[in-house]
């Protein structure tokens, strides 16, 4: 579980295609305090640590997480969003956040509105209907609010900080960012389909 505030902004250093992908991530995490087996959220895709060395650790993508999410259009040197794994007793300032990417937005506006940026995106079509005014995100691991909503477009406010310490500051139109929904959302659309 991870609460979706971003700890570090990693770097890919590179990508190979095995029975897997095995993705290197360069990261300032103190690497000697992560097990191999540890659990983190790379852009919002809960992954495990497979291997690690003093700066970068590695990380093994079956098929099944390339093809639902956006990790086919990461490249060498491309910025990561990085949370290692909540443990208990942490201070949970955003929203729990599973790690499990339910489908892939795009991002379709960018509009400046004083020091912030409003980002517009275009949730898949399945997806639209657990994302909510005012309710809670996981995009690209980032835990945020939803502004507005109308159909499959919903607007996510993103202040000067969010963009300096995220991946969000490089962001731009057309960029494909992993979406998670808030758990609650699910579940409480899946008690709807029961009753």
């Amino acid at each position: 579980m991870f609460t979706g505030i971003i700890t570090d902004v990693g770097a890919i250093r590179s990508l190979t295609q095995l029975g897997d992908l095995r993705i290197e991530i360069e990261t300032s995490y103190d690497l000697s305090s992560v097990a191999i087996g540890a659990s983190i959220s790379c852009n919002g895709v809960c992954l495990t640590v497979v291997e690690k060395t003093a700066n970068r650790f590695a990380v093994d993508v079956s098929a099944e997480s390339v093809a639902f999410t956006n990790i086919s259009d990461w490249h060498l040197d491309a910025p990561i969003n990085l949370e290692r794994a909540l443990k208990v007793g942490d201070e949970l300032g955003g929203h729990i956040v599973s790690g499990h990417v339910d489908g892939v937005a795009e991002i379709i506006a960018m509009l400046d509105e004083g020091d912030s940026t409003r980002v517009i995106l275009r949730a898949p079509e399945g997806l639209a209907k657990f994302i909510a005014p005012k309710g809670s995100l996981a995009l690209n691991g980032t835990s945020l609010t939803v502004n507005e909503v109308n159909g499959v477009e919903f607007g996510i406010n993103f202040i000067p900080h969010t963009k300096a310490v995220t991946t969000w500051g490089v962001s731009k139109v057309g960029d494909r960012v992993n979406l998670e929904i808030d758990t609650l959302a699910r579940y409480v659309a899946r008690l709807q389909d029961w009753t």
